[in-house]
């Protein structure tokens, strides 16, 4: 049986997508652990790329050669812009973390990249960038939260991220973004991974800036 290319592009990623999911945050989230300051830094910088993400997003619906596609983003747009947001202004006020506070930390490095890599995916208008972008923002993060304990975390700020992250609509979103992946990438093999790796390189960098950040 022939591998999948995502699989194959997730596995050229490894140790690193591996390290990512197993991070010293997935375990303390799971356990309710990660320390206010650190779950600030984390949800600060990861909601600063929220806007290019949409851009992303928009740039999948743009260059997909699918209706049913370009239906399934829109769907997705409404939730991030809707649920997730919401989701970053309750966690914000709940750890005291006020507007002004927040457009005064500047930047990480992983958070800047991010930025970079998603606006650079979209400038190509290939799908395939899109996708392999994408696929790594969702699925790793799905491959986290699914090895979540029963039951979650008490707090809310916890609980929530990774609800978020492992849901039936999530991982019915994930397998479609996979399914598109193994589609399309096959014809832009070489664009595909070259985004793909870059994205799980940020992945890991962006959870170890929270510590660097929040201690």
């Amino acid at each position: 049986m022939t591998e999948r290319f995502s699989e194959t592009l997730r596995l050229a990623s490894e140790p690193l997508w591996t390290q990512a999911v197993n991070h010293r945050f997935v375990g303390e989230l799971f356990a309710g652990a990660v320390p206010d300051a650190v779950m600030s830094s984390y949800l600060v910088q990861d909601h600063r790329f929220l806007d290019s993400f949409l851009t992303l997003l928009g740039a999948a619906i743009a260059t997909s050669d699918s209706f049913e596609a370009r239906l399934r983003f829109g769907r997705f747009i409404g939730m991030v812009a809707g649920e997730e947001n919401t989701y970053f202004l309750r966690a914000f006020e709940a750890l005291g973390v006020d507007e002004d506070q927040r457009a005064a930390i500047p930047d990480t490095k992983p958070t800047a990249g991010f930025k970079a890599i998603m606006r650079e995916a979209a400038a190509t208008r290939s799908y395939a960038a899109a996708l392999s972008v994408l696929n790594v923002a969702e699925w790793l993060y799905l491959d986290w939260a699914m090895q979540a304990p029963d039951p979650l975390p008490q707090n809310f700020i916890h609980a929530e991220w990774i609800t978020l992250h492992d849901n039936p609509d999530f991982r019915d979103f994930v397998g479609f973004l996979r399914g598109e992946l193994d589609r399309v990438g096959p014809g832009e093999a070489e664009v595909s991974r070259d985004f793909f790796q870059g994205a799980v390189k940020l992945e890991l960098a962006f959870f170890d800036a929270a510590y660097e950040q929040g201690e």
